[in-house]
């Protein structure tokens, strides 16, 4: 009876040793980014992304035949929060992180994630200073930056509206500022001077003053370095001072609530982003499999799912997810991906095309056409 209890206890621990091995089997990939308030919309896209990237790849059998998981984390678009998510993500040794989505999150988490040796790529972090002045070899990104962006912006601007008042304002963000200045910049220096130039705090109910300033100004045209929740605001009130200019602005207008919170307001708006990613071949069933779903996978969604293809290419390479071989891979490799084949430089940007101008109208955007 002894030996057949023994046998049993013995038995019981080789079943509970086994499963506890088969959790801790799992590949846990996190997602970091906002998914509560106002900039919610943003870290719904990366989130989305991640999790068709994660059922696709599980179902063709894993990744070196572990099953994958994906860990979402809410930073709130704030930089503070997202060191804290950064220390649980640590502390979790998660194998990689998609994000932050905010660039100020992005380069202060960054750190973390560096000290740590966890592989950082951001889908959607555009301000210079997270690749120019970033604290380690894992701290990458597959999005576009804010000076290639601010010269397609300024350029246009200069070009589109030479005959018009423009105004520039931005949130005071890392991402914002960032993006107007160096829209500014390339706006100036090709021969075209704004009439006014001003700043907001994000996150309020109440532009009219700021909206005051630019009527008094006849603004024209109103170039926005910030964020869609307060873009919508300040187009409103615009709209109902009676005003009619035209808003341009950047990367954060390309998603379905900035329409929704500023309705017709928004109509004509034009914003910079790269070339649609839904629209390259190599998305096309990935497309599909999001559309299957009810879901547009607009913005910087395939941006999280591209990220999630090179990091996985780079671990079959490397046949592990250890940080050092997987850094090599990442900084050798050319990757296929929906957002097209890529490599990243030393800085760990990515050889992707620059940005285009969009339209919004009727509560969609494509591609700015000029009116003949």
């Amino acid at each position: 009876m002894t030996t057949k209890l023994t046998r049993g206890v013995a038995f019981s621990f080789v079943i509970a040793f086994a499963f506890a091995g088969s959790a801790h089997a799992d590949i846990t990939v996190a997602v970091a980014g906002p998914l509560t308030g106002l900039y919610r919309a943003l870290g719904d896209q990366v989130k989305a992304g991640a999790d068709q990237w994660a059922a696709d790849i599980n179902k063709a059998g894993g990744l070196l035949g572990q099953k994958v998981v994906v860990e979402a984390k809410d930073d709130g678009c704030n930089a503070e929060q997202a060191v804290t998510v950064a220390d649980q993500l640590a502390t979790e040794k998660v194998a990689v992180v998609i994000g932050h989505v905010c660039s100020a999150a992005s380069i202060a988490a960054s750190k973390v994630y560096a000290e740590k040796h966890i592989v950082e790529i951001s889908p959607a972090s555009t301000n210079p200073k997270f690749t120019d002045e970033r604290p380690g070899p894992g701290v990458m990104r597959v999005c576009g930056r804010d000076d290639r962006q601010g010269m397609t912006a300024g350029e246009f601007l200069a070009w589109r509206f030479k005959d018009s008042d423009i105004a520039i304002v931005d949130d005071k963000s890392a991402y914002g500022k960032g993006l107007a200045d160096e829209t500014r910049k390339v706006m100036n220096k090709a021969g075209k001077k704004e009439v006014l130039n001003d700043e907001y705090d994000d996150g309020g109910q109440d532009y009219s003053s700021l909206v005051g300033k630019l009527k008094t100004a006849k603004v024209d045209v109103l170039y926005l370095g910030g964020y869609h929740p307060e873009a919508a605001i300040i187009l409103k009130e615009m709209r109902a001072q009676g005003m009619k200019t035209v808003l341009v602005s950047g990367d954060s207008m390309l998603n379905a609530a900035f329409w929704n919170a500023a309705g017709d307001a928004a109509q004509g708006t034009l914003v910079t982003f790269p070339p649609d990613p839904r629209r390259i071949p190599d998305a096309k069933s990935v497309v599909a499999e999001f559309h299957a779903r009810s879901v547009d996978p607009e913005g910087y969604t395939l941006y999280a799912y591209g990220a999630l293809q090179a990091w996985a290419q780079a671990v079959e390479r490397a046949k592990a997810t250890a940080f050092d071989p997987v850094i090599t891979a990442l900084q050798k490799g050319t990757f296929r991906t929906v957002l097209g084949n890529f490599r990243f430089n030393d800085k760990g940007d990515v050889n992707l095309p620059s940005y285009v101008v969009y339209q919004w109208k009727d509560g969609a955007y494509d591609y700015y056409v000029a009116s003949k």
